[in-house]
C-alpha cells in the first residue's frame, strides 16, 4: 500500500513539475513572436498615438517584465481564471473555450473510435495472415494514407463531393435553414457537415495505429505461451483473441494516451479549411492575432490532455496486463 501511495505521488510531482515546465516555454515563446496584440488595434488607424499605444500596452499588462507577467498570468489561473481574450470580442477565454470543446472533442473521439474500431481488427488479420495478399493489401491501403497530406485530402474530397458530385458541404457546421429542419433532418445536416472531417481524422490515423497493432501481434504470437496454448489444441479464435490480443494492446495502449493532445493540435488545419467552430479553428485566430490569453488557455488545455494522457496510459497498462497492478511489471 506504501509503494503505491509512494507512485502515486511521485507521478503527481512529476505532472506538477512537467507542467510548471511547459507552461514556462510556452509563455516565453509566445512572446518572442513578432508582433503583439495591440498591433491590430493600432497599426491599421493613421490617427492612434504614441501616447494610445502606451495606454494600450498598460491595460494590457504588456508594459511590465515579462517574469512579472507569467507571474500574473499564473496567479490568475491558479484561481481557473484565464484572462479576456485581447481580440474581438474580448470575452472571458474560459467562455470561449467552453463553446468551442464539444465540437472539437466530438469530431475527434468519434474518430478515435472509428480508428480502433478498424485498425485494431487490420492488425489482427495481417499479423495472423503475415505476407499474405490480405497483409499486403492492408499495408498499401494504410500506407497511402499516412503518406497523404490532411490538407490536400480534405481539398481533393471538397472538390470531389462538393463540388463536381454536390453531395457533401465544404464548410460550416450547418445549413442556413437548420432552425427549421426536423430533429431527423438536423442529424442528418450535422452528420453531412462533419462527413469529410472525420474521414480525413480516422483516415490519417490508420497506418501508425495498424502498424503499432499488426508488429505487437506478430511478436506475441511467436510467444511460447501462445506456441503452447496452440500445442494444447485451443481454437484459433481463443488463442488469438483471448492470449495474444490482450498483450498485444499494450504497445497500442501507448500511442492511444499519446494521441489524446491530437484533440487539439491534430484539429487545427481541417477546422480551418472546412471553417468548423471548433478549438483548432480558435487557437489559430489567437496565434494570428497574437491573443496571448487566448494563446495560453488552449495551451494550458493541451498540456493538461498530454498529462492526462500519459497518466490515462499508465493506468489501461494496469487494467490490460494484471502484472502491473501487482507490481510485478512496469508500464514503461
Amino acid at each position: 500500500m506504501i509503494g503505491i501511495l509512494t507512485r502515486i505521488l511521485g507521478k503527481l510531482l512529476w505532472v506538477a513539475v512537467v507542467f510548471f515546465g511547459i507552461t514556462v516555454i510556452s509563455f516565453w515563446v509566445i512572446h518572442l513572436a513578432p508582433g503583439s496584440p495591440t498591433d491590430l488595434q493600432t497599426t491599421l488607424n493613421p490617427e492612434v498615438s504614441a501616447e494610445s499605444r502606451r495606454r494600450l500596452q498598460e491595460l494590457y499588462g504588456l508594459d511590465k517584465p515579462l517574469y512579472v507577467q507569467y507571474a500574473n498570468w499564473v496567479a490568475r489561473m491558479a484561481t481557473f481564471d484565464f484572462g479576456r481574450s485581447m481580440s474581438g470580442d474580448h470575452r472571458p477565454v474560459w467562455d470561449k473555450i467552453k463553446e468551442r470543446l464539444p465540437l472539437t472533442f466530438g469530431m475527434n473521439i468519434l474518430a478515435l473510435v472509428l480508428t480502433l474500431a478498424i485498425t485494431i481488427p487490420i492488425g489482427v488479420a495481417s499479423a495472423y495472415w503475415q505476407g499474405g495478399w490480405f497483409d499486403r493489401s492492408m499495408t498499401i491501403f494504410v500506407f497511402l494514407g499516412f503518406a497523404m497530406p490532411g490538407f490536400w485530402l480534405a481539398l481533393l474530397l471538397m472538390l470531389l463531393f462538393g463540388v463536381h458530385w454536390q453531395v457533401l458541404p465544404i464548410s460550416g457546421l450547418t445549413s442556413l435553414d437548420f432552425a427549421y429542419l426536423s430533429t431527423w433532418e438536423k442529424l442528418m445536416d450535422l452528420a453531412s457537415h462533419l462527413a469529410m472531417p472525420i474521414f480525413i481524422y480516422t483516415f490519417g490515423s490508420l497506418a501508425g495505429m495498424s502498424r503499432f497493432m499488426r508488429s505487437s501481434m506478430l511478436e506475441v504470437l511467436r510467444q511460447d505461451y501462445i506456441l503452447t496454448a496452440k500445442a494444447k489444441g485451443l481454437p484459433t479464435r481463443t488463442v488469438v483473441f483471448k492470449h495474444a490480443l490482450r498483450n498485444a494492446l499494450l504497445p497500442v495502449i501507448t500511442i492511444l494516451g499519446l494521441s489524446i493532445p491530437g484533440l487539439i493540435g491534430g484539429s487545427v488545419i481541417i477546422e480551418s479549411i472546412f471553417a468548423l467552430p471548433g478549438l483548432g479553428q480558435l487557437f489559430y485566430q489567437g496565434v494570428m492575432s497574437r491573443d496571448y490569453p487566448l494563446i495560453m488557455g488552449n495551451l494550458v488545455l493541451g498540456a493538461v490532455l498530454t498529462l492526462a494522457g500519459n497518466l490515462l496510459a499508465d493506468l489501461a497498462y494496469g487494467l490490460a496486463d494484471p502484472r502491473i497492478r501487482s507490481g510485478g511489471g512496469r508500464a514503461g
